[in-house]
């Protein structure tokens, strides 16, 4: 189903990449505002081209792109690959060394609607019209988009292993704690392997809504203009690295509620009033036992208001009343329990248009962070939440639904600048065709 190709990949120079750790970034929907300061300092950091700090923010990228290509700063390897790209990193609590295993490439921007690449979230417009504007004057793709596939023989990762003996690139430590290694398959039967294994499978969106949506109306606005367009042309195509669903190491994180405000100036026992129709609410003596008390219980969430813990777990007969238009999968979700029990019914916040539009929730990962919040007065309460699973995820995508907003925090993100890719008119749009022809036949 998946059409990949391999590319020309732009990387930094031999002398810059020898310090990699100073150009790298967070991607543009992570990166802090703390953080863009202090890589904007950076001349050469890769955030003047994922997040460039401008009124006109993608003639600036374009400017400093023409800029770094001339001087040398960035340069194209010579032949076309597949990028593999490993993540080495560890989870709080846990001695174990986790290694997420991938590669990075081309594939073909497909609709929706061609059910190839599933979605599991919405996106906001806005932020999507930022990323095809950018990429329209640029033609340059900052970094790669998170594609899952989902293969039990893990025959791609014997490929990569040995790829990564002979690494190109490697972080130190990225601002996550992640260590990053990048190496590249450039054998000609091996990729034709990872084309073949790739075209039987789906491959559903991880992270990079909005990247991907990106790439989809640039191709549009190209496809209007190119009437005699082949398809094969540069622009059909977008950067995404791929890993094995399967695998062991792909680690999805939870991400809590915190609630700002209570909408209608509700008092702390207000809200519990409004939740005890619908969940049972037993106080808890330790706010630090919440992650732990409901660990693997389905509908449970842990509730921190007004200094005080508590559990809350939805009785099993008030499941039939979410009415919302989704499928039984979506239904049976921890999140859409939390979002129509409690910010709809409790709350009042009727859909999930309005809920997505309201500004008094935000979506903390570090669950010490949200207690410390409300502690502090800069939050009503605190919502905490198992993380979702990687079943849940794919038995929603296949059921053509999307997630509650924020569900889902695959860690560790990928990174900006270890890898760029040209969707340029002067690329060849068949770059594998061009450089191995013969080979294979």
């Amino acid at each position: 189903m998946a059409e990949i190709q391999p590319l020309r990949g732009w990387r930094y120079n031999p002398t810059l990449s020898a310090d990699i750790d100073a150009y790298v970034s967070p991607l543009f929907d992570v990166v802090s505002t703390k953080q863009r300061d202090a890589l904007y300092q950076n001349p050469l950091n890769s955030i003047h081209l994922s997040v460039p700090r401008s009124d006109d923010p993608s003639a600036a990228a374009l400017v400093r792109l023409r800029e770094w290509q001339a001087a040398g700063i960035l340069r194209q390897d010579e032949l076309p690959g597949l990028y593999v790209y490993y993540q080495y990193f560890r989870l709080p609590g846990s001695p174990r060394e986790y290694c997420r295993k991938g590669f990075m490439c081309h594939i073909r921007a497909y609709e929706w609607a061609e059910n190839v690449v599933l979605r599991h979230e919405n996106t906001l417009p806005g932020a999507v019209s930022d990323r095809a504007a950018l990429l329209a004057r640029t033609q340059f793709q900052t970094s790669a988009t998170h594609g899952l596939y989902r293969d039990e023989e893990f025959e791609l990762e014997r490929y990569m292993d040995e790829a990564m003996r002979a690494p190109l690139l490697e972080t130190e430590e990225d601002y996550q704690g992640a260590r990053d290694v990048l190496a590249v398959i450039q054998d000609a039967a091996i990729i034709n392997r990872f084309q073949e294994i790739m075209a039987a499978r789906q491959v559903i969106l991880a992270d990079g809504h909005h990247r991907y949506e990106g790439s989809l109306a640039y191709r549009h606005a190209r496809q209007a203009a190119t009437p005699d367009a082949t398809g094969r042309e540069p622009w059909n195509y977008h950067l995404m690295y791929l890993t094995n669903a399967a695998a062991d190491d792909l680690r999805i994180l939870a991400t809590h509620r915190l609630l700002l405000e209570l909408p209608g100036h509700l008092s702390d026992a207000e809200l519990l009033a409004r939740l005890a129709p619908y969940f049972t609410v037993l106080p808890k003596e330790n706010a630090n036992d919440l992650p732990e008390i409901i660990a693997g219980k389905k509908w449970a969430f842990g509730v921190y208001l007004g200094g005080q813990a508590y559990k809350i777990r939805l009785r099993p007969e008030a499941h039939a009343l979410l009415n919302w238009d989704t499928t039984e999968e979506v239904k049976q979700l921890d999140l859409t329990v939390l979002h129509f029990f409690v910010l709809e019914k409790a709350l009042g916040l009727v859909g999930p248009d309005a809920q997505r539009a309201w500004t008094g929730v935000a979506y903390v990962r570090n669950f010490a962070e949200c207690l410390q919040r409300v502690d502090r007065g800069e939050a009503r309460a605190a919502f905490i939440v198992n993380e979702v699973s990687m079943a849940e995820v794919e038995a929603v995508c296949h059921s053509g639904a999307v997630m509650p907003a924020k569900s889902t925090f695959f860690y560790p993100k990928t990174i900006g600048g270890f890898l760029f890719s040209s969707i340029a008119d002067e690329e060849d749009g068949n770059l594998f065709a061009h450089h191995f022809q013969g080979i294979l036949s």
